[in-house]
């Protein structure tokens, strides 16, 4: 299952969107995951500050 952002914890940094290797997350105001790119590999999660991503 793709990785899933609470959109009620993000704070939009972004590091997320920079370590995905398959570029499936977007940030506008908050993270975005696309299910359709995501691989799930969990690197998003791994560097999430304040453990907004989560999995579905």
């Amino acid at each position: 299952m793709p990785r899933k952002v609470l959109e009620d914890q993000c704070i939009g940094c972004a590091a997320c969107e920079g370590e995905c290797p398959v570029s499936a997350i977007t940030v506008d105001g908050v993270s975005h995951v696309d299910p359709n790119t995501c691989i799930d590999c969990g690197a998003c999660q791994g560097v999430c500050p304040v453990d907004a991503i989560v999995e579905e």
